[in-house]
């Protein structure tokens, strides 16, 4: 067993809490407290539902509530998908007084989410995070979204939740390789803001692989309060909120040219932190030895360290149309050191283009 620890993210009328611990589904008030709405509307997947749905459920007893329970998979994170839930509040008349609960993981995190930004200008939600990337990343810092099929999250809003709800207990039903792929998003913490955090996870990785509670709180706690203090900073990502990218745009890419679901989020971000810390040091930024660190941290949890087979030429039409890029220039988050991260334009083209060549076959 775990203490709950609550943290806050701090954006004026528009903070929230995140809550932290284990037994937190089993009291409602964690919920209820956070959505005043008499009607509310739960969004979960069919592989989520039959372990905590009747929980949630129950916490809203007194409440007209329903629930969506959609197909389980990064591929159904579109519009198509979305529109089941629209027609589910118009189904059931929900009004800009009602709610939504998003419960699953970062698909419909990401999905509920976007559909309470839109659902009559915007509805009140709340985030339940059932795995370790959501409860460390996608659950936190309002942003919503669904996939085009020429790019990751192309449609989307920023839309911030009234509460977060990290219950450690939910992890107990997440498969191995959800586990490793959430460990991605934390590792990312302690390369791009933290050194003292990506030691500690160096030594605690066997715990953490093994799912003892007390070190996958510690990493969940440690993970949220990076991201709070940057969407605090930056909640419309127009700066330094950017550094959380890391490795986003090179997974992007393996992400839309393998078909969403085939590669996690976290496995594809994994090796793009890898191809971005190859390029970092290439730019003469990371030392030799701190990119094989990089490289062995993420190997240990379990991550791919490679891309999947990619032309180069492929790979550079996906990260042409990716949203870090502004006014036709590619933004990319580089290691100037293990813990140092920066969001630049002004890399060498020739360690991007040595980066790909690296990585990736080229065009026959």
């Amino acid at each position: 067993m775990t203490e709950t620890t609550t943290l806050q993210v701090d954006l004026g009328s528009r903070s929230y809490p995140i809550h932290i611990g284990t037994g937190l589904l089993d009291q409602p008030r964690l919920i209820t407290d956070h959505l005043p709405a008499r009607r509310v509307m739960v969004v979960t997947n069919e592989t989520v539902a039959p372990h905590y749905l009747d929980r949630v459920l129950a916490s809203l007893d007194g409440r007209e509530a329903h629930s969506v329970v959609l197909p389980d998979g990064e591929r159904f994170k579109s519009l198509e998908t979305a529109m089941r839930v629209y027609d589910a509040l118009i189904e059931h008349r929900f009004d800009r007084g009602s709610a939504i609960v998003a419960l699953g993981g970062g698909v419909i995190g990401d999905l509920a989410g976007f559909v309470a930004a839109t659902w009559q200008r915007g509805v009140r939600y709340l985030q339940v995070p059932t795995t370790l990337l959501a409860q460390v990343d996608s659950s936190v810092g309002g942003k919503t979204a669904v996939n085009h099929p020429g790019g990751k999250n192309m449609i989307g809003a920023f839309h911030q939740p009234r509460c977060v709800i990290a219950d450690m207990d939910t992890l107990d039903t997440l498969p191995d390789r959800e586990l490793r792929a959430g460990l991605a998003e934390v590792i990312k913490y302690g390369l791009i803001r933290d050194a003292d955090f990506l030691t500690w996870l160096e030594a605690n990785m066997p715990a953490l692989l093994a799912r003892d509670k007390a070190a996958l709180a510690e990493a969940v706690e440690r993970s949220c309060r990076h991201k709070a203090a940057v969407v605090a900073e930056d909640e419309l990502e127009a700066g330094q909120r950017a550094l959380l990218n890391l490795g986003h745009t090179f997974g992007h890419a393996i992400e839309t040219h393998t078909g969403y679901g085939a590669w996690l989020h976290g496995e594809a971000v994994a090796a793009g932190m890898v191809m971005a810390g190859w390029m970092s040091m290439r730019q003469g930024w990371l030392s030799e030895a701190d990119f094989h660190r990089l490289e062995a941290i993420l190997s240990t949890a379990g991550l791919p360290v490679a891309p999947p087979a990619m032309e180069s030429e492929r790979f550079r039409e996906l990260m042409a149309v990716d949203k870090k890029v502004q006014d036709g220039r590619l933004r990319l988050v580089l290691l100037r050191a293990l813990g140092d991260a920066v969001v630049t334009d002004a890399f060498d083209p020739a360690a991007l283009e040595a980066t790909l060549d690296h990585y990736c076959a080229s065009p026959e």
